[in-house]
């Protein structure tokens, strides 16, 4: 009945027929679509569809006080939806902070809005980060955390809490899930450009390179020759190395792949972690090689277009099971290449030792970075820069040694 479009936005009213009350009747809502995403917002009212389809001409005053009642809930949404269209700063956490800032809105609340945006969106990995840091936040502060409380000093202090048994790495993922709630909360209005505490001069985030590593080919040669007589060992390793091969791919990934995702001799998908992220789906391609091949004969499902090429999933299991077995087989990878990497003296080996050695491996060899960045499906050449030039220490070192090599 009401309906507004801006920006590649839509907001409009419509009669929820997917679940009937007791009565009879349908719910009423504001439903937003953004990137063919819909979000659905309550207007407490509900209609038969008699009702709704007599509603913008009827002259009941019983209708046309929800007639009222719906506008003034469709100008509420619009409104908001406006304002961040116009800065364009729209995103669905920013316009809930804004529908329930009348309603006094924290950051407890923005939490529990996001883990919910996450789970209804089967990003069960970042939700559940997300729930773990709202546990912790509850510890350290409370459950009615506000916006205000939110200070560099706060921030600092609770970096220091985190570090008395957790380490940076996971410092840093909290602290990021903190900055989104709390971008959104600045794009909303819920707090001014000046309370903002993250960014240069004020709260910076806490990096730490990890354990981050890659081999050289010699090294890889080494592992990929090792043999311990056990099947077990040999069918991890070759799903490590399959990894490397198959251009450093995640292990989510592997999981769901499926015999149809092999094109033209060459195998070719979409990576998980940024496919709901980017406007444009960034299709990743892997040559199929020899190598490959004999993997998927050795280890793999019998061919058929629609069968998984690996035998983990069924198709059947929900977003939190396939993540259960995804963190499942990456832990029975990881143990495996440990003591390969342990017995070898290469120290511990995972199965992200795989992608960078994909992507130093490549570099080393002089190939373009640009082939290496659409390889590893990143969006842009600095974000593949910075990732490659965390691994390059030992070869500086390397180098500086030539140096004074008189």
């Amino acid at each position: 009945m009401f309906s507004y479009s801006k920006d590649g936005i839509t907001v409009a009213s419509i009669l929820d027929k997917r679940k009937q009350n007791k009565k009879g009747s349908f719910p009423i809502k504001i439903r937003v679509t953004y990137k063919r995403v819909r979000k659905h917002y309550s207007t407490g009212k509900d209609l038969t569809i008699e009702e709704w389809n007599l509603l913008p001409s009827s002259k009941s005053r019983l209708l046309k006080e929800t007639r009222e009642s719906i506008e003034n809930s469709f100008s509420l949404v619009k409104t908001n939806v406006e304002n961040l269209a116009e800065k364009g700063e729209f995103s669905f956490d920013a316009l809930n902070l804004r529908l329930s800032k009348a309603n006094g809105s924290n950051v407890n609340n923005a939490l529990l809005a996001r883990i919910e945006n996450l789970r209804r969106d089967d990003r069960i990995g970042s939700m559940a980060i997300s729930k773990n840091v709202l546990s912790n936040i509850e510890h350290f502060g409370g459950k009615n955390l506000s916006f205000d409380t939110i200070s560099i000093e706060w921030l600092k202090r609770y970096e220091k809490h985190m570090l008395i048994d957790k380490k940076h790495a996971t410092v840093g993922f909290h602290m990021r899930e903190i900055r989104t709630i709390m971008n959104d909360a600045k794009k909303a209005g819920i707090i001014k450009d000046t309370q903002y505490p993250f960014g240069k001069g004020k709260y910076e985030i806490p990096t730490s390179e990890g354990n981050k590593k890659a081999l050289t080919l010699e090294q890889l040669g080494k592992v990929i020759r090792f043999t311990d007589g056990n099947e077990t060992t040999e069918k991890y390793k070759d799903l490590w190395f399959f990894i490397y091969l198959c251009n450093g791919i995640n292990v989510a990934d592997v999981v769901k792949l499926k015999f149809k995702n092999i094109r033209d001799g060459e195998i070719c998908f979409v990576r998980q972690k940024t496919e709901r992220t980017t406007k444009n789906r960034k299709e990743i391609r892997a040559t199929l090689s020899n190598e490959i091949e004999a993997i998927i004969n050795r280890w793999g499902n019998t061919y058929k277009p629609e069968n998984y090429i690996f035998p983990y999933l069924t198709g059947k299991e929900d977003p939190e099971t396939i993540k259960k077995i995804t963190k499942d087989l990456t832990k029975r990878i990881n143990a495996r290449m440990k003591k390969i990497g342990n017995h070898l003296g290469f120290g511990d080996i995972t199965t992200y030792t795989a992608r960078h050695s994909f992507a130093t491996v490549l570099k080393r060899a002089g190939t373009n970075i640009a082939f290496i960045s659409e390889s590893l499906g990143h969006n842009d050449l600095k974000t593949t820069e910075s990732y490659l030039a965390s691994f390059e220490k030992d070869e500086r070192q390397k180098n500086a040694g030539f140096l004074t090599n008189f």
